[in-house]
């Protein structure tokens, strides 16, 4: 159980995470989630915020490894509970922070799936001849394009407004994580894949304002759902379908896996990693750094299999 005055803590910290951070809901849901399964844990022991000692997040985090938590997720734990401590001393609810010096779990270094650029153009050819009709075609193949093309994130994809994509632009404006705006360019083939479902796009919401009085849709991919827009599930299966029709694994294709492969591709290429961090909406350059190892394993294996000198007698 939540104590009442750690609850006003929390409540304070995430309000002021997302009016001062710009965090995202997904992250102040999860910040919330994490710092009420410390209050409850602190109350158990007749403890609270106000009282916590750094003995007392070591033997919390202890306990979360106890109960089979993985690395990751008392990372995200420890870092929740940095966060609110920081905050809770500058503005003086505290006179000390417990959580200052603690250092999380090391997370293992996992190198991201993704995939080959024949597999990808396999997609994208297979994705032109997925859906009933002509416009859910265009849309498939245009969502794909987009993907590729970009890099963005799935609900960055899902949820483009329209006016993004109006007079057929060389770059698009797209607002990532935080709110964060940044500029992605656009391929020639994912400008006319654009186009044409764009056309389409809007004979169809042309119909819908007319014939239902349907308010017009501010998203480039409509919806008829709550959120207004086409949801990052049925996006997800939508690529399935995809995939299969391409003959491809269901488990190697997803919709990050493409935007892995957007940036894998373009490190192979020779692009600059910075470039690279600017156009995923990377806050860190150490989380681009991780798509090195990738080309890294590429080239060895490259050696490995076509060097002479490589090869066994």
């Amino acid at each position: 159980m939540v104590a009442p005055d750690d609850s006003r803590w929390i409540a304070t910290f995430l309000e002021a995470q997302a009016a001062d951070a710009g965090a995202a809901r997904n992250t102040l849901l999860a910040y919330g989630r994490d710092l009420k399964d410390l209050s409850a844990w602190l109350s158990r022991r007749g403890g609270s915020f106000a009282t916590m000692t750094r003995e007392m997040v070591e033997d919390y985090l202890t306990h979360c490894e106890a109960r089979g938590l993985s690395a990751a997720t008392r990372a995200r734990r420890l870092a929740a509970i940095r966060q609110m401590t920081r905050f809770a001393y500058l503005e003086g609810w505290r006179t000390d922070d417990p959580a200052l010096r603690l250092s999380g779990p090391a997370r293992a270094s996992r190198l991201p799936a993704t995939l080959a650029q024949d597999a990808v153009s396999r997609l994208l050819a297979a994705a032109a001849g997925t859906g009933t009709t002509h416009a859910d075609r265009a849309r498939a193949l245009c969502l794909v394009e987009l993907l590729y093309a970009t890099g963005l994130r799935v609900t960055e994809l899902v949820s483009l407004p329209v006016t993004a994509a109006r007079g057929d632009p060389e770059m698009m404006l797209v607002r990532g994580k935080g709110g964060k705006e940044r500029l992605v360019p656009l391929s020639a083939p994912s400008r006319a894949a654009l186009a044409a479902w764009l056309s389409l796009r809007d004979a169809g919401e042309e119909a819908a304002v007319r014939d239902r009085k349907a308010p017009p849709s501010r998203f480039l991919f409509p919806a008829g759902g709550k959120a207004g827009h086409l949801s990052r599930i049925v996006f997800h299966r939508m690529l399935k379908d995809i995939a299969a029709r391409a003959g491809l694994p269901l488990e190697a294709v997803s919709p990050h896996k493409l935007r892995h492969a957007f940036a894998t591709h373009l490190l192979e290429g020779g692009a600059d990693l910075r470039v690279i961090q600017t156009l995923l909406g990377h806050a860190d350059i150490a989380t681009t750094e991780i798509y090195t190892h990738v080309v890294e394993d590429r080239l060895k294996d490259l050696v490995f299999a076509h060097h002479p000198l490589a090869q066994d007698d």
